[in-house]
């Protein structure tokens, strides 16, 4: 019978088969607060991979995509910005295991989506 420690972190999933990537501090998170931003093919695999960020929907459905399907520090921090995360926070809808993975390792988002 397979056994874990007890101290082991838990694996969160995005999607099946993808771990979720957490960044470390929400202040290196320095992406875009505003403008325009061009996803890569690899994150937004639609046509039209431009996200206007002054627009609130498409802010948070570029913000949920990155969240889901980054798979390197740097693409959370190129397109991801630490004050507007914990702002977005309580809004995004994302998998559970994304939220969970992210708030175990930021308490500010926690108490955002608590505070909301």
């Amino acid at each position: 019978m397979p056994t874990s420690a007890p101290d082991a972190p838990a694996l969160h999933l995005a999607r099946p088969h993808r771990p979720v990537l957490v960044a470390g501090t929400l202040t290196e998170l320095t992406g875009p607060d505003h403008g325009h931003v061009d996803l890569p093919l690899r994150l937004w695999w639609n046509p039209r991979r431009t996200f206007d960020l002054g627009q609130p929907t498409m802010l948070a459905w570029m913000y949920e995509n990155v969240l889901r399907e980054a798979v390197r520090v740097d693409e959370l921090r190129s397109y991801l910005h630490g004050a507007t995360l914990v702002r977005l926070w309580p809004e995004l809808n994302l998998p559970r295991g994304v939220r969970v993975a992210w708030e175990a390792r930021h308490p500010a988002l926690r108490r955002a989506a608590v505070a909301a």
